[in-house]
């Protein structure tokens, strides 16, 4: 899948030592109790890729894993999926993904946003079994591709506020 490269166009010098790359991009999470799906998007804020599926262990390594992915990808925002039901009220879910936001803002320092997530998973599944090998990717976790479908709709909102800002220049 096209969509799939983790980091287009890097050197391959991921060293967190030194200057870390300027934080542009942003990081969206599709939560879960078993894993978070993780997408991030190209510096200038225009393409989302899958990066990868983390098995969650503990909300402490959770968190120090999602670090370590920030300083290295240069995120400078994180968006979250918010699971609320198709009635657009908050379950039990979307009440658990608030409380994780909200611990990565206190302990990462870094702006989260939630973001309503409804058919994302749903989205991803139609998406790969449109592409999928008959020996394919049949019963991988679709948790990066959903990450990276809320994410490219955040982008696609955004991109109206880029524009009229490029043409005030």
């Amino acid at each position: 899948m096209e969509m799939a490269a983790a980091n287009p166009g890097s050197s391959g010098n991921h060293s967190t030592q030194g200057p870390a790359r300027e934080r542009r991009r942003i990081l969206a999470l599709d939560y879960g109790r078993k894993r978070i799906g993780l997408a991030v998007s190209d510096e200038l804020r225009i393409t989302a890729q899958p990066l990868e599926t983390l098995a969650r262990k503990s909300r402490a390594d959770d968190v120090r894993r999602l670090r370590e992915i920030c300083r290295e990808q240069g995120v400078a925002r994180i968006i979250v999926g918010h699971p609320v039901h198709l009635t657009g009220e908050p379950g039990e879910m979307a009440e658990e993904a608030a409380r994780f936001a909200a611990r990565l803002k206190k302990e990462l320092g870094i702006e989260v946003e939630l973001l309503d997530e409804r058919l994302t998973s749903w989205e991803a599944e139609q998406m790969v079994a449109g592409t999928r090998s008959p020996r394919g990717r049949e019963r991988a976790p679709l948790d990066d591709v959903a990450a990276a479908i809320l994410l490219r709709e955040y982008l696609e909102r955004q991109a109206p506020v880029r524009g009229a800002i490029a043409e005030k220049v």
